[in-house]
């Protein structure tokens, strides 16, 4: 089953550039990336050293609900090209050794029981096999330590 990684949408990027308002209504924070460990959620790659990032709080649901998990991410602060790779592992999930695989339902609701801490090399063996069940319609991808939204997985 061929799988498609997905990033943040751009409009929302290009929002957050113009400096409006994140989840929590405040304004993204601008810094300067020393290269090491700054993901951008748009372009799926890591933020070089010396290009301005913005933090911010992300929800990457349509709406509030109990489920809707809000954390914060990095954005490169000028524009980028949205991550275009298809099924292929985007450069930021190529920064750790393992990373957490979480099932969501057609209603954006968590799947019990679909959580698990993956190898990189088996992140789309896993997401294949969490897309094959009825009831999971996508997968985020998060930090296997900090829980932080990378990017979601959907059958292509």
């Amino acid at each position: 089953m061929p799988l498609r990684y997905t990033p943040m949408p751009s409009a929302l990027a290009a929002r957050y550039r113009r400096r409006e308002p994140d989840a929590y209504g405040l304004t993204p924070e601008i810094h300067v990336s020393d290269g090491i460990g700054m993901p951008c959620r748009h372009c799926l790659a890591n933020i070089k050293a010396g290009d301005s990032y913005l933090i911010l709080a992300y929800r990457p649901f349509p709406e509030l609900q109990p489920y809707a998990e809000t954390g914060p991410i990095f954005l490169h602060a000028e524009e980028c090209e949205a991550y275009a790779g298809g099924g292929a592992v985007p450069p930021i999930l190529t920064t750790s050794k393992d990373y957490l695989l979480r099932g969501y339902s057609e209603d954006n609701r968590i799947v019990y029981g679909s959580g698990s801490v993956v190898p990189v090399a088996d992140i789309g063996a896993r997401a294949a096999e969490l897309l094959d069940r009825t009831e999971i319609a996508y997968i985020h991808v998060r930090s296997a330590r900090n829980n932080c939204y990378q990017c979601r997985i959907e059958n292509a």
